[in-house]
This record gives structure tokens, C-alpha cells and sequence, in this order.
């Protein structure tokens, strides 16, 4: 029998005077974390939620969502962490997806949290700083952590796939200790350590080598409400913060913001970075820039999520995402010219899709490897090295094209803060290469400028046709680019499927 939120109760027991959660002023001690989980329990209970319930989490990095987490988690309930920038037609997707009983829901988002929980016939109980604390003041702590098997599912995620409607991936209360265990040992995490929270908590990266860890191993959790990479620059010299933890584009935004050499961000020894391959070249920048390290991992919300990383204190291989992690294996399947798609097995692999026994058998063998969907190689040492998406790998006249190779070349450009490459349906070779890019501010460079300077570094088969300039791109919550979501101009569209299209095939 177990339970995740043992953790949290054990770090108070021994390090109750210890900050947990801190954000600009306020600070929670882990004992007042440990009390106001045990009465958002106490609170779940006395409205009917029993062991096994679905209970939605739709909260920003605030305070709140620590206590409502682990006092759902107490209650032997399941979270179900929630964007809280769902619309209503999302929001009652997920809660009747999930089946869940109640919501907790920021009052910042009341009006679609409330439309969609009523859609779903779902209750939603409304946070509001003071009244909310106030609520639970009348609860008595729920006195004992509701037991659970380690196969009990925790929580279950929603993954956004490239098609076709989320799936909820069901993890367990061991693969969330497990993974937990792993990412406290990997970071080197301990009491006294100040962790920046400038991932979004819903989401698996954050939730687990953030929150999870942090309260595990009695480090502080600093948490910026919204990724801005002045506030974050602030939050470091702030908290002397010692790790970050953070997605590729955050990197590069601070990396470019203009006044970041005035912030003391000496206490930086470890930076993470995961959700998306990070350029070569803005890893070897921000390490001169910020002088410190960073390690690259990888994962997904169906590994819980931490399945491979560049180990500190071991040979790290820029562009790597390392080695599996202690218990977890990674393999190969379908491999073509050294390129194969990552198959996972081990402690942190997922139970399944919620309800989707046709899904779950897709994803995950009767040998237990599940298939992840992204292309790598793997070198003579065992580091794989992420190739692309296998959805979005680019098939151009019989060639294979993988978008984030062109992206790494565009990326060397000086005047390119981000690329996309996507691919556009093309009437005679299939796909046309394509890219969209955000230049640094104050930089110029022409579309005709970045063409050239790909072509002059790639096959011929390889260069984008067609670049266009924008002044975003399209990003998930945690701030990763959505390819899919590009928009390809209208000329570009109608070049590439007009009969004649592109002279310069190569």
C-alpha cells in the first residue's frame, strides 16, 4: 500500500520550518502545505469524493495548486490537471472524458470552468485566494492519507495528439514515486535548494521534476505564475535559485532578452531542459551567457515523464538526450538508414489511455515497450539523439526530410531567434520543404537570406523552398512549438500544388 502524497507528509515531519512554495513574497512552510493538503482532503471527502473519484485540478502555478494536488492525492482520488486556458467546450470534454465527480478551478477562469463542469454534470468548486483558505479553515484535516496500491492510477494526463481528440494517460502512484526517486538523484535536489516553477504544474514536466521533486527531496518550489523571461530573471536573482528547469523557446527567450546582463544569476548550477530537442547552438550560448550547465532529457506524459537524460557527472553529449534513466530501457523499432522509432519499457511507462483499451494496445505491446512516435538514432555509446516526430517527418520526392535538422542549420543564422520547418502538399514531389521563422529583435535578414544560407549547408533535396518571416509562432502551454499549427501563407500553398510548381526542385 501506498500513496504519493506520503512524501509530502514525510519532508514535513522532518523538515516542517522549511520554505516549500515560494512566490514573490509569500512564502508556504511545508508544514502549512502538509495541513492545507490534509483539509483540501478533508473537504473532497465531506462532498462525497471516494477513493478511485476523478477530481479536475484547473489551476496556474499558484500556491493553491500544491495543496489542492496533494489534497486530492490524500484523499486516495485521482487528479486531473487541467490548462486553465480551456474554453468551456474543452474544459467539459475533459471532466466528462474523466468521468470526474468535481473540479477545483481558478476564479481567474471561472466563467469557462463553470460552463464546462455544468455541460459535464461535473461540480466546480472555485478558488479564490482568502476565501478559499477560508473555506478549509472550517475542515478538520483529514488525519490519515487514504491508502493506495502502487497500481492505483494518480493521475491521469491529457495528452494533446497530433490527431484525433485527447487521451487521458493514466499513471500510476508508482510510476510517480518512481519517476520522482529519479529526477531527485538526476538534479542532485535537496533540502536548501531553490527550484524555479516556471513550467506549467498541469503539465507532466513540471508536475513531476518540479513539484513533485521538490516536495520529495524538502527543496523549495520559487513559482512564476506565467513564463516571462524578465519575471523569470527577476525570480533567480530573487530566490537564488538554483536549478531551472525549463522547454527549449525559454531558453531562447532568455537567452535574447536585452537586459538579462544586469540580473545576478550566479546561483544557477543546473539548468534542464526537455519537451522539444534544444538547438545545438543555443545550448553552447546560454551555457557561455549564464555559465552554467545545461542537461538535456527526454520523456513524455505517457513515461510519467522522465525516460533518458545526459547525466551530470558523466560525459554529456550536446544534442543528446542521454542515456535511459536507472530501471527504464529504450530501444529501436523500425529502423531505417539508423533511424528508428523510440520504444520505452520500464517503471515509468504509463498504465494505459483512460477507457481506451483500443489505444492503450496501439501504444504499449504485450512485451510492455511502448512506442513514443519520435525518430532518433542511437550512437556506439548509447546516447539516442531525437531525430523528429514521426507525424511530422517531411516526405520529399521519396526523401526522407526530419524538420528539426533544417531548424538546427536556420538556427545558426544570427539574425533567427526561432523555426518551424513544416512540410506543404506538393502536386509532383508529395511535400515541399518550408519555414517560418521569428527573427531577433532589431535583426534583419531577407527570406531569400535564410534560403541560401540552408542551401549552402544541405542536400540539395533538403532546403526550404519557401521561408516567410513572422513575428511568432505558434506554442504549447509549456512553450513549446506546435509545428502543425504553423500557417502557410496562401502563395505559398498555391505554388506548391500548381502544375508547374518550384523550378528549384534540386
Amino acid at each position: 500500500m501506498t500513496n504519493l502524497a506520503h512524501n509530502l507528509a514525510a519532508t514535513a515531519l522532518r523538515d516542517g520550518d522549511a520554505p516549500a512554495i515560494r512566490m514573490g513574497d509569500a512564502v508556504q512552510t511545508f508544514a502549512e502545505l502538509d495541513e492545507a493538503s490534509s483539509r483540501v482532503a478533508a473537504l473532497l471527502v465531506n462532498r462525497g469524493v471516494q477513493p478511485g473519484d476523478r477530481v479536475g485540478c484547473m489551476l496556474p502555478n499558484v500556491p493553491q495548486f500544491a495543496a489542492v494536488y496533494y489534497g486530492i492525492l490524500r484523499a486516495g482520488a485521482v487528479v486531473v490537471p487541467m490548462n486553465v486556458l480551456l474554453k468551456t467546450r474543452e474544459v467539459a470534454y475533459y471532466l466528462r472524458d474523466s468521468q470526474a465527480r468535481l473540479v477545483l478551478a481558478w476564479h481567474g477562469f471561472a466563467e469557462d470552468a463553470a460552463a464546462g463542469a455544468a455541460a459535464a454534470g461535473c461540480a466546480c468548486l472555485l478558488v479564490v485566494p482568502g476565501e478559499f483558505e477560508s473555506l478549509l479553515a472550517y475542515e478538520a484535516p483529514l488525519p490519515e492519507t487514504v491508502e493506495r496500491e502502487g497500481s492505483d492510477t494518480a493521475v491521469i494526463l491529457y495528452t494533446s495528439g497530433t490527431t484525433g481528440e485527447p487521451k487521458g494517460a493514466e499513471l500510476t502512484h508508482a510510476n510517480l514515486i518512481r519517476n520522482t526517486t529519479v529526477s531527485v538523484d538526476l538534479f542532485s535536489i535537496g533540502h536548501g535548494d531553490v527550484v524555479l516553477g516556471a513550467l506549467p504544474l498541469f503539465h507532466v514536466f513540471g508536475q513531476t521534476c518540479g513539484l513533485n521533486a521538490s516536495v520529495a527531496s524538502g527543496a523549495c518550489l520559487a513559482l512564476v505564475p506565467r513564463f516571462d523571461p524578465r519575471t523569470v530573471l527577476e525570480a533567480i536573482e530573487r530566490h537564488r535559485v538554483g536549478v531551472f528547469q525549463g522547454v527549449p523557446t525559454m531558453y531562447v527567450a532568455l537567452l535574447g532578452h536585452p537586459e538579462r546582463a544586469t540580473f545576478d544569476t550566479d546561483c544557477l548550477r543546473l539548468c534542464v531542459s526537455g519537451g522539444a530537442a534544444l538547438p545545438v547552438e543555443v545550448l553552447h550560448a546560454f551555457e557561455e551567457a549564464f555559465a552554467c550547465v545545461i542537461v538535456e532529457g527526454y520523456g513524455l506524459s505517457e513515461t510519467s515523464p522522465v525516460a533518458s537524460f545526459n547525466h551530470p557527472g558523466r560525459v554529456r553529449k550536446p544534442g543528446s538526450i542521454g542515456t535511459p534513466v536507472e530501471g527504464v530501457e529504450m530501444t529501436l523499432l523500425d529502423v531505417s538508414d539508423g533511424v528508428g522509432e523510440i520504444a520505452i519499457r520500464g517503471h515509468n511507462v504509463m498504465k494505459g489511455y483512460w477507457s481506451r483499451p483500443q489505444a492503450t494496445a496501439e501504444a504499449i505491446d504485450a512485451e510492455g515497450w511502448f512506442r513514443s512516435g519520435d525518430l532518433a538514432r542511437v550512437d556506439g555509446d548509447g546516447y539516442y539523439f531525437i531525430v523528429d516526430r514521426k507525424k511530422e517527418m517531411i516526405i520529399r520526392g521519396g526523401f526522407n526530410v526530419y524538420p528539426r535538422e533544417i531548424e538546427e542549420v536556420l538556427y545558426t543564422h544570427p539574425a533567427v531567434l526561432e523555426a518551424a520547418v513544416v512540410g506543404t502538399a506538393h502536386r509532383e514531389l508529395g511535400e515541399e520543404i518550408c519555414a517560418a521563422v521569428v527573427l531577433k529583435q532589431g535583426a534583419t535578414a531577407t527570406p531569400e537570406e535564410l534560403r541560401e544560407h540552408v542551401k549552402a549547408q544541405a542536400a540539395a533535396y533538403k532546403y526550404p523552398r519557401h521561408v516567410w518571416i513572422v513575428e511568432e509562432l505558434p506554442k504549447t502551454a509549456t512553450g513549446k512549438i506546435l509545428r502543425r499549427s504553423v500557417e502557410v501563407p496562401e502563395s505559398v500553398t498555391a505554388a506548391s500544388t500548381s502544375r508547374y510548381a518550384g523550378g528549384t526542385h534540386g
